[in-house]
């Protein structure tokens, strides 16, 4: 049986400190690794009075933890991570000050690719507890897609073949920001471009992060009223098909899982829920 003190826990030097000291904690971990013999059971694990011990000392030191001399966390809030669920009203991801502990700091961003609709580019970032990672994001304009909503209670769908999924899609007519421009500007001009819908009015529904996980793409979602048909003018490599489908229809066709697409899943629920409510420009 290998002696535990073999591997003790390696605490890299970071930005974490603690008014407790300079430690970095690695006292509290190696008093839990140096344990003596007789204090540890027949499997070699930690005995509850050694792990209660240095638990309350880890308490202690987390209470007063800071990241680059600024407090981030009191008591539970701090060590959170991993812990039991809060019950707690909901909170945005830009509006609670503990969120701070979770945060990555950017080191340094190098491109790996450029393309001509978005760009792959690798950072290097520190991590809550003063380690290094590395993270590919793909770096994209941004985008709009348009629920277009007709005097009969129709909605505009683009059906298109989709490479990437190797089928055809239906989907909420959309398209990519150009340079500077503004997303209302870029739905009334997609609209008209892939449907030949022109809007009487535009509103606002909400803004989506596509797959945060490795992009900061965001599609702003807009409901179109009042919509006369004045003929489309696709992109040259656009081979699009639009149906007019009633809104209860398509709310039914996501419902039952017929709609993938998440930005239609999302436009349509909205819609169908609170298109009554919303301010037409």
């Amino acid at each position: 049986m290998a002696n535990q003190n073999d591997e003790k826990t390696n605490v890299q030097d970071g930005a974490w400190t603690s008014n407790q000291g300079s430690s970095q904690f690695s006292d509290v971990f190696d008093d839990m690794q140096s344990a003596e013999p007789e204090i540890l059971d027949a499997d070699m694990q930690v005995t509850p009075e050694v792990f209660d011990s240095a638990r309350n000392d880890l308490h202690s030191a987390v209470d007063s933890l800071t990241y680059d001399g600024e407090r981030v966390a009191v008591g539970d809030a701090a060590y959170h991570h991993s812990g039991e669920p809060q019950k707690r009203s909901f909170v945005a991801g830009t509006e609670d000050a503990r969120d701070a502990s979770l945060e990555e700091k950017p080191l340094s961003e190098d491109t790996v690719w450029v393309g001509r609709i978005f760009d792959v580019n690798r950072l290097r970032v520190s991590l809550p507890d003063g380690r290094t990672a590395l993270r590919d994001v793909v770096r994209h304009p941004g985008a709009v897609a348009i629920v277009a909503l007709t005097d009969e209670g129709r909605i505009c769908l683009v059906r298109q073949y989709r490479t990437a999924l190797g089928r055809v899609t239906v989907e909420l007519p959309a398209g990519k920001l150009d340079p500077g421009e503004d997303p209302l500007d870029c739905a009334h001009r997609e609209l008209l471009e892939e449907t030949g819908m022109k809007a009487g009015k535009m509103a606002f529904l909400t803004t989506t992060a596509t797959s945060d996980g490795f992009t900061d793409e965001l599609i702003h979602l807009y409901m179109a009223t009042e919509l006369t048909f004045e003929g489309s003018d696709p992109d040259a490599d656009e081979f699009i098909n639009v149906d007019l489908v009633p809104l209860s229809e398509l709310v039914d066709a996501v419902l039952d899982g017929k709609i993938e697409d998440a930005k239609t899943i999302i436009g349509a629920l909205i819609c169908d829920s609170i298109s009554h409510r919303l301010p037409m420009e």
